[in-house]
Protein backbone atom coordinates (compact mmCIF):
# COMPACT_ATOMS: atom_id res chain seq x y z
CA UNK A 1 0.00 0.00 0.00
CA UNK A 2 1.47 3.34 -1.08
CA UNK A 3 1.69 6.21 1.38
CA UNK A 4 -0.28 9.25 0.16
CA UNK A 5 1.64 12.38 1.19
CA UNK A 6 0.34 15.93 0.68
CA UNK A 7 3.11 18.44 -0.16
CA UNK A 8 2.45 22.05 -1.17
CA UNK A 9 4.47 23.38 -4.09
CA UNK A 10 4.57 26.98 -2.78
CA UNK A 11 6.55 25.86 0.24
CA UNK A 12 7.46 22.16 0.31
CA UNK A 13 7.62 20.96 3.93
CA UNK A 14 11.21 19.74 4.58
CA UNK A 15 9.88 17.06 6.98
CA UNK A 16 7.66 15.57 4.27
CA UNK A 17 10.45 15.85 1.69
CA UNK A 18 12.73 13.90 4.05
CA UNK A 19 10.04 11.23 4.49
CA UNK A 20 9.96 10.70 0.73
CA UNK A 21 13.76 10.81 0.39
CA UNK A 22 14.07 8.09 3.07
CA UNK A 23 11.80 5.90 0.92
CA UNK A 24 13.89 6.63 -2.20
CA UNK A 25 17.12 5.79 -0.36
CA UNK A 26 15.66 2.43 0.68
CA UNK A 27 14.93 1.58 -2.97
CA UNK A 28 11.32 2.77 -3.05
CA UNK A 29 9.34 3.91 -6.09
CA UNK A 30 7.73 7.33 -5.81
CA UNK A 31 5.11 9.18 -7.88
CA UNK A 32 5.52 12.97 -7.86
CA UNK A 33 4.32 16.12 -9.62
CA UNK A 34 6.40 17.96 -12.20
CA UNK A 35 5.71 21.06 -14.28
CA UNK A 36 3.99 18.78 -16.83
CA UNK A 37 2.45 15.37 -16.09
CA UNK A 38 2.95 13.33 -12.92
CA UNK A 39 6.10 11.21 -13.00
CA UNK A 40 7.20 7.95 -11.41
CA UNK A 41 10.78 7.32 -10.44
CA UNK A 42 13.51 6.09 -8.12
CA UNK A 43 17.06 6.82 -6.99
CA UNK A 44 19.40 6.60 -10.01
CA UNK A 45 22.08 4.86 -7.92
CA UNK A 46 19.85 2.03 -6.67
CA UNK A 47 19.92 -0.91 -9.07
CA UNK A 48 17.18 -2.91 -7.31
CA UNK A 49 14.87 0.11 -7.52
CA UNK A 50 15.66 0.54 -11.23
CA UNK A 51 14.79 -3.11 -11.86
CA UNK A 52 11.54 -2.72 -9.91
CA UNK A 53 10.64 0.39 -11.95
CA UNK A 54 11.31 -1.55 -15.18
CA UNK A 55 9.01 -4.37 -13.98
CA UNK A 56 6.21 -1.92 -13.12
CA UNK A 57 6.50 -0.30 -16.56
CA UNK A 58 6.79 -3.66 -18.34
CA UNK A 59 10.09 -2.87 -20.07
CA UNK A 60 13.60 -4.34 -20.09
CA UNK A 61 15.84 -2.13 -17.96
CA UNK A 62 18.57 -1.97 -20.62
CA UNK A 63 16.03 -0.73 -23.19
CA UNK A 64 14.21 1.77 -20.94
CA UNK A 65 14.23 5.35 -22.26
CA UNK A 66 13.84 7.22 -19.00
CA UNK A 67 14.95 10.71 -18.20
CA UNK A 68 17.15 11.84 -15.34
CA UNK A 69 15.58 14.55 -13.19
CA UNK A 70 18.30 16.91 -11.95
CA UNK A 71 17.97 19.83 -9.53
CA UNK A 72 19.99 22.11 -11.81
CA UNK A 73 22.64 22.22 -14.51
CA UNK A 74 25.46 21.64 -12.01
CA UNK A 75 24.70 17.86 -12.01
CA UNK A 76 25.10 17.64 -15.77
CA UNK A 77 28.80 16.78 -15.88
CA UNK A 78 28.08 13.70 -13.71
CA UNK A 79 26.41 11.88 -16.60
CA UNK A 80 26.78 14.05 -19.71
CA UNK A 81 29.83 14.46 -21.96
CA UNK A 82 31.21 17.96 -22.26
CA UNK A 83 28.83 20.13 -24.24
CA UNK A 84 29.58 23.20 -26.35
CA UNK A 85 28.63 26.73 -25.34
CA UNK A 86 25.66 27.04 -27.73
CA UNK A 87 24.09 23.86 -26.25
CA UNK A 88 24.73 25.16 -22.74
CA UNK A 89 23.04 28.46 -23.65
CA UNK A 90 19.91 26.59 -24.81
CA UNK A 91 19.80 24.63 -21.55
CA UNK A 92 20.32 27.74 -19.43
CA UNK A 93 17.58 29.60 -21.30
CA UNK A 94 15.02 26.77 -21.04
CA UNK A 95 15.59 25.21 -17.61
CA UNK A 96 13.96 24.82 -15.16
CA UNK A 97 11.09 24.24 -17.58
CA UNK A 98 8.85 21.72 -19.38
CA UNK A 99 11.60 20.27 -21.58
CA UNK A 100 13.51 16.99 -21.81
CA UNK A 101 16.89 17.41 -23.50
CA UNK A 102 18.66 14.44 -25.06
CA UNK A 103 22.40 14.81 -24.54
CA UNK A 104 25.47 12.59 -25.13
CA UNK A 105 26.09 10.36 -22.07
CA UNK A 106 29.52 9.84 -20.51
CA UNK A 107 31.28 6.88 -18.85
CA UNK A 108 29.85 7.61 -15.39
CA UNK A 109 26.36 6.41 -16.29
CA UNK A 110 24.97 3.87 -13.80
CA UNK A 111 25.60 0.24 -14.70
CA UNK A 112 22.05 -0.23 -16.01
CA UNK A 113 22.54 2.54 -18.59
CA UNK A 114 26.19 1.90 -19.55
CA UNK A 115 25.31 0.94 -23.14
CA UNK A 116 23.35 4.11 -23.79
CA UNK A 117 24.95 6.73 -25.99
CA UNK A 118 22.52 9.46 -24.94
CA UNK A 119 20.53 10.45 -21.84
CA UNK A 120 17.38 12.52 -21.37
CA UNK A 121 17.87 15.34 -18.87
CA UNK A 122 14.99 17.09 -17.13
CA UNK A 123 14.97 20.04 -14.69
CA UNK A 124 11.24 20.60 -14.06
CA UNK A 125 9.95 23.96 -12.87
CA UNK A 126 8.31 22.43 -9.80
CA UNK A 127 9.55 23.06 -6.27
CA UNK A 128 8.49 19.64 -4.92
CA UNK A 129 10.49 17.44 -7.29
CA UNK A 130 13.46 19.84 -7.22
CA UNK A 131 13.49 19.72 -3.39
CA UNK A 132 13.40 15.89 -3.54
CA UNK A 133 16.35 15.67 -5.93
CA UNK A 134 18.27 18.28 -3.93
CA UNK A 135 17.72 16.40 -0.64
CA UNK A 136 18.50 13.02 -2.22
CA UNK A 137 21.82 14.35 -3.54
CA UNK A 138 21.63 12.76 -6.99
CA UNK A 139 19.19 12.56 -9.91
CA UNK A 140 15.93 10.61 -9.88
CA UNK A 141 15.28 8.35 -12.86
CA UNK A 142 11.87 9.34 -14.15
CA UNK A 143 9.12 8.07 -16.43
CA UNK A 144 5.66 9.55 -17.10
CA UNK A 145 2.51 7.94 -15.77
CA UNK A 146 0.76 6.93 -18.92
CA UNK A 147 -2.79 5.63 -19.31
CA UNK A 148 -3.23 3.56 -22.44
CA UNK A 149 -6.91 2.89 -21.84
CA UNK A 150 -8.14 6.39 -21.02
CA UNK A 151 -9.52 9.19 -23.13
CA UNK A 152 -6.86 11.38 -21.58
CA UNK A 153 -3.38 9.94 -21.88
CA UNK A 154 -2.28 11.24 -18.49
CA UNK A 155 -4.16 11.17 -15.18
CA UNK A 156 -4.09 14.60 -13.54
CA UNK A 157 -5.86 13.93 -10.23
CA UNK A 158 -3.42 12.68 -7.53
CA UNK A 159 -6.21 10.77 -5.72
CA UNK A 160 -6.99 8.78 -8.87
CA UNK A 161 -3.26 8.22 -9.41
CA UNK A 162 -2.98 6.87 -5.86
CA UNK A 163 -5.95 4.59 -6.44
CA UNK A 164 -4.46 3.17 -9.62
CA UNK A 165 -0.84 2.69 -8.49
CA UNK A 166 -1.45 2.04 -4.79
CA UNK A 167 -0.25 -1.58 -4.82
CA UNK A 168 2.72 -1.04 -7.13
CA UNK A 169 4.60 1.96 -5.71
CA UNK A 170 5.69 3.06 -2.21
CA UNK A 171 4.67 6.74 -2.13
CA UNK A 172 2.30 8.94 -4.11
CA UNK A 173 2.81 12.66 -3.52
CA UNK A 174 -0.29 14.82 -3.72
CA UNK A 175 1.10 18.04 -5.13
CA UNK A 176 -2.21 19.24 -6.57
CA UNK A 177 -3.62 18.59 -10.03
CA UNK A 178 -1.04 17.78 -12.68
CA UNK A 179 -1.01 18.78 -16.33
CA UNK A 180 -2.02 16.39 -19.11
CA UNK A 181 0.54 17.58 -21.65
CA UNK A 182 4.00 15.99 -21.49
CA UNK A 183 7.33 17.78 -21.84
CA UNK A 184 8.76 18.89 -25.18
CA UNK A 185 11.67 16.59 -26.10
CA UNK A 186 14.63 18.14 -27.92
CA UNK A 187 17.63 16.14 -29.12
CA UNK A 188 20.81 18.15 -28.58
CA UNK A 189 23.21 15.23 -29.10
CA UNK A 190 23.94 16.23 -32.71
CA UNK A 191 24.90 19.49 -34.39
CA UNK A 192 21.40 20.90 -34.77
CA UNK A 193 18.63 20.78 -32.15
CA UNK A 194 15.99 18.28 -33.30
CA UNK A 195 12.42 18.22 -31.97
CA UNK A 196 11.50 14.63 -31.06
CA UNK A 197 8.16 15.44 -29.39
CA UNK A 198 6.27 18.69 -29.22
CA UNK A 199 4.74 19.04 -25.77
CA UNK A 200 4.16 21.76 -23.20
CA UNK A 201 7.42 23.66 -23.75
CA UNK A 202 7.29 26.35 -26.43
CA UNK A 203 9.60 25.94 -29.44
CA UNK A 204 9.94 29.72 -29.88
CA UNK A 205 13.03 29.85 -27.67
CA UNK A 206 14.94 27.79 -30.24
Amino acid sequence: MAEFIKIYEENPNPKEIKRVVDVLQKGGIVIYPTDTVYGMGCDITNNKALEKLARIKGVKLAKANWSFVCSGLSNLSDYVRQIDSSTFKILKRSLPGPYTFILPGNNNLPKAFKKKKTVGIRVPDNAIILALVEALGNPIVSTSIYDEDELLEYTTDPELIHEKWDKLVDVVIDGGYGDNVASTVIDLSNYEPEVIREGKGSLDIF
